[in-house]
């Protein structure tokens, strides 16, 4: 399963640290958001509106940036969403109110909106089947790991700086893995300098790579739609996680930023392993059965009810080791879907996989929207910061059930590329 040769494993590695990059600068927020609360004068409502800002473009960007992805290509597309991420996140360090804060995560959303359906046509073109889904969980896993990082790293800069400074350092960051992107990757592998014969085995045809037909949205859409509903489900989760957990530890049980930092990182560093391991356990059981369906889909159920039962005895319990032991074995189970869902526009259709990862990940988009909102009203309308978590678990049953309608071994088939059966001569 690893990466053996030196391109595609040094392609994989930037992919990674990208993903990294990319929640480090989307995530900040949430461990710099006491801080900044304060600074700028905001209620929990209007955090969780600008927590939100991120997500309206981010969704829209799905689509039109999985479009772009796919005809302008990963190495340009990526090099451009770089770019913006880094701009808007050195932004974010000079806001003064709401209104630039708003703005400034707008133009991050943007910028971060067509990169993960692009990187995933970058691996689809790249990569051979039984790679896809270890490669959606180790760079997943790198997200996480931002994730894990940010809290501590945030804090640190935070008390060492100020929390502007914060977003400026990582904002340069993003622009250096800009430069490095754009001069070594290309599109088509088999034009790389340093490509191997054996590295090409497998891998899609130059046709396929190369592609720059119009794309059948509403064939494509209908076909995806189901994977899309999943991943909102997963995307409400996620989006708890990622804007309220430092929130969480920091107000639930009264701890300072360092400690709740530590915690939260705890939490998160439990997502790297489930990602890793999702990833890895969809393509032995695809290796082994040769069952796209049973790859993708049974890991995904598990992950989904997994987490159920380990977030419930938050309802129950208040005690910090107990509630941080439970959230991370939550978070544990819930990237388990990650590898595989991400998988699943590559197995039906490797041809469109940008855009239909797009299609895909919208409903995560969606659900970004509107979960920051609705949690920053629950919190402000109850005083508890465990009611997000609480009113959540719904959508865990629900996303279980909804894996089963994704079916990713039904290939995608562009009926305008298929042959027109001859008319019968007449007798």
């Amino acid at each position: 399963m690893a990466m053996r040769n030196k391109a595609s494993r040094f392609v994989l590695l930037i992919t990674c640290l990208m993903y990294l990059i990319f929640y480090v600068d989307r995530v900040n927020i949430s461990t710099a958001a006491p801080f900044m609360q304060k600074d700028l004068g905001l209620t929990a409502t209007q955090l969780g509106l600008a927590f939100s800002a991120f997500a309206y473009p981010y969704a829209f960007f799905q689509i039109a940036g999985g479009w772009l992805g796919d005809r302008l290509g990963p190495r340009v597309t990526l090099a451009l969403c770089a770019a913006l991420v880094g701009l808007a996140t050195i932004w974010t360090g000079f806001v003064g109110g709401l209104a630039a804060l708003f703005l400034s995560r707008l133009a991050l959303g943007i910028g971060e909106g067509p990169a993960f359906p692009t990187a995933t046509r970058a691996l689809a073109n790249w990569l051979r089947p039984d790679q896809r889904a270890f490669a959606q969980g180790i760079t997943h896993a790198f997200s996480r790991a931002g994730n894990a990082l940010t809290p501590p790293l945030i804090a640190l800069i935070v008390v060492s700086f100020s929390w502007r400074d914060s977003f400026i350092f990582l904002g340069v960051a993003a622009l250096i893995w800009a430069a490095v992107w754009f001069t070594y990757f290309r599109d088509d592998p088999r034009t790389h300098s340093q490509i191997t014969p054996e590295e090409l085995t497998g891998l899609p045809p130059a046709t396929v790579v190369a592609t720059r037909k119009s794309v059948p949205w509403g064939p494509l859409l209908k076909r995806i739609m189901p994977v899309t509903l999943t991943d909102f489900c997963y995307g409400w989760i996620l989006w708890l996680y990622l804007n309220w957990l430092p929130s969480f530890f920091l107000h639930e049980f009264n701890l300072n930023i360092k400690k709740s930092a530590l915690f939260a990182a705890g939490v998160f560093l439990a997502g790297v392993v489930g990602d890793t391991v999702g990833g890895f356990l969809s393509d032995r059981i695809l290796k082994k059965t040769g069952d796209v369906n049973k790859a993708r889909v049974s890991v995904i159920v598990v992950g989904f009810l997994g987490s159920f039962c380990f977030m419930l005895p938050i309802v129950f319990f208040h005690d910090l080791n107990i509630v941080a032991t439970c959230l991370s074995l939550a978070f544990f189970f819930v990237e388990l879907i990650v590898a595989p869902i991400w998988a699943i526009p590559m197995d039906i259709a490797p041809e469109f996989s940008g855009s239909a990862s797009g299609f895909m990940n919208f409903g995560f988009g969606m659900a970004g929207i509107i979960s920051p909102v609705v949690f920053g009203y629950a919190i402000d309308l109850t005083g508890r910061w465990d009611v997000p978590f609480i009113g959540s678990l719904a959508f865990l049953l629900i996303g279980a059930m909804l894996a089963f309608t994704c079916k990713p071994g039904e290939r995608f088939v562009d009926v305008r590329s298929e042959p027109t059966a001859p008319r019968p001569t007449p007798a």
